[in-house]
């Protein structure tokens, strides 16, 4: 291009689907020409790009989860921010900081309706946006509404969302935030370092007796990051009243209609992270012998912005 915007691009290819261990030798590096934008498309610079594990899922010829698996051959995609370079579209300026899911690649051409304009001075950097944090907080802060003295619950407290939701409840005022995990291990974890003031292990019986036991006087917040036997335990120990709000992710799919009594609405994401840090106390042991931990007092702060396939975000609410 004349204008000095490169005329190459280089893209990453997955070349076959691994039986066991993931090698270089799955993946080729393509060199490819780099079109002329047509009218209302873009040329974007990929600046950063999100890893997560779910690629690795996706680097199999099938799914048994709604997840489209990478082609061979194909160039593969991811969530990314870059600059646009070049444009052909009035809805967007050369220069400007963009969102999008055509990673893998040093450059990308395609129409303006597929970019994302992002605010830079809303984070310390770019790549902020790619973070884990801004659908915790959407779904805590703007959806679910945490405010002052709320008993938060986090299912699937151990995930990359779930891991920063307590930082966030806690600085926007949530008196008590309990973790549900899949192990005793990682309840030390979540308290020790993630912000929890109790976790427990779901396997260590029915989650609504576990629940009650925590939170005796119910939950006023449910963030879930699973469904099913989790949220009907979290609707059953719910505080009385219409002061209970959910917020939830489902990427993948099994039972997780709310239970009778409940309504939901469709929202959709968009935000930022808390970089709050709460100390921890040591584990303790819950009534019934059952591993739980807790800890301290709750803390203020503020935090704030963005979207994905993980989007759909019921909020449910007591009539």
């Amino acid at each position: 291009m004349s204008d000095g915007t490169p005329t190459k691009s280089q893209e990453v290819r997955l070349v076959s689907y691994p039986d066991g261990e993931l090698s270089l030798d799955h993946f080729e590096v393509a060199v490819t020409e780099l079109a002329e934008p047509e009218p209302g498309q873009v040329v974007v610079r990929n600046d950063w790009m999100s890893l997560g594990t779910v690629y690795r899922d996706q680097m199999q010829s099938s799914l048994d989860i709604p997840i489209p698996v990478f082609q061979l051959g194909q160039p593969m995609w991811g969530r990314t921010v870059g600059t646009v370079v070049k444009s052909a579209s009035p809805d967007l300026a050369v220069g400007d900081l963009v969102e999008h899911f055509s990673g893998w690649r040093d450059h990308v051409v395609g129409y303006a309706g597929q970019f994302f304009r992002r605010d830079p001075e809303l984070l310390p950097g770019s790549e902020y946006f790619l973070s884990n944090g801004p659908t915790a907080w959407r779904g805590l802060a703007e959806i679910a509404k945490v405010r002052e003295g709320d008993v938060v619950f986090v299912s699937g407290a151990t995930s990359g969302v779930g891991c920063l939701a307590a930082h966030i409840a806690k600085a926007l005022g949530a008196a008590k935030v309990i973790g549900s995990t899949g192990s005793p291990q990682k309840i030390d974890f979540l308290v020790q370092e993630a912000g929890y003031d109790a976790a427990f292990d779901y396997h260590d019986g029915p989650v609504v007796d576990r629940l009650r036991e925590l939170a005796p006087d119910g939950i006023t917040v449910f963030f879930d990051n699973v469904g099913g036997e989790q949220f009907e335990a979290a609707v059953q120990a719910a505080a009385p009243g219409p002061a209970s709000r959910s917020a939830a992710r489902w990427p993948h799919s099994t039972a997780r209609t709310p239970a009778p009594g409940w309504t939901s609405r469709v929202s959709s994401r968009a935000s930022c992270p808390s970089r709050a840090s709460p100390p921890c106390t040591p584990r303790s042991r819950s009534r019934t012998g059952t591993r739980s931990s807790a800890r301290g007092s709750p803390r203020a702060g503020s935090p704030s912005r963005t979207p994905w396939w993980r989007a759909a975000s019921p909020r449910c609410r007591r009539p």
